[in-house]
């Protein structure tokens, strides 16, 4: 009998303790720019976060979101309106509908692999770990991103986030430090 209350009151124990690691959050800013500074903010100072597509259930705000614990809400926002950086909502993931949507998809085409980042696109081939195609986006900058970096191996091409400067340098950044990811 002892043993089965304990196993019981353990099992719960766990049950609990998973859902509060489960329990995320998410930041909603008012554009893209503020979203980038938030993430390298919190990311210098050691915060677990993860920015992703907003959920269909968010109206408000731009086209990215930050998720991160929601235990941590306090202290996270706390040191966002600090630093001048405070969301526009807060808002806990509770229903299917306000989950967040991954930014990334990936593509095997056999030799080559592609990985999207919101609407930006960079293409290696397997082998090689090459760069042979940046795609997407729209913005002035991508044909210059472009130039810089197909041809060149993965791991030797300038970091997107360093010569590019707008949303679309964002992503691909994103997406190159994912297919960077991948390939180790």
């Amino acid at each position: 009998m002892f043993k089965r209350v304990f196993h019981l009151f353990n099992r719960t124990q766990k049950d609990l303790s998973r859902k509060v690691k489960e329990d995320l959050g998410i930041l909603v800013f008012e554009n893209t720019s503020e979203v980038i500074q938030a993430e390298n903010f919190l990311k210098s100072r050691g915060w677990e976060i993860k920015v992703m597509g907003p959920p269909p259930g968010i109206q408000s705000g731009c086209d990215l979101v930050i998720q991160f614990p929601l235990i941590e809400k306090l202290m996270l926002t706390r040191q966002l309106e600090e630093a001048g950086l405070p969301p526009l909502e807060v808002v806990p993931v509770t229903h299917p509908l306000l989950n967040p949507v991954d930014l990334f998809h990936t593509k095997d085409f056999g030799d080559y692999l592609m990985v999207r980042a919101a609407n930006m696109k960079i293409t290696i081939e397997k082998k090689t770990k090459c760069i042979v195609n940046i795609s997407g986006g729209g913005c002035p900058d991508v044909p210059y991103l472009a130039c810089e970096m197909v041809g060149r191996h993965l791991n030797e091409a300038p970091r997107p986030g360093k010569i590019g400067h707008t949303l679309c340098g964002y992503a691909l950044e994103l997406a190159h430090q994912e297919m960077i990811r991948q390939c180790s």
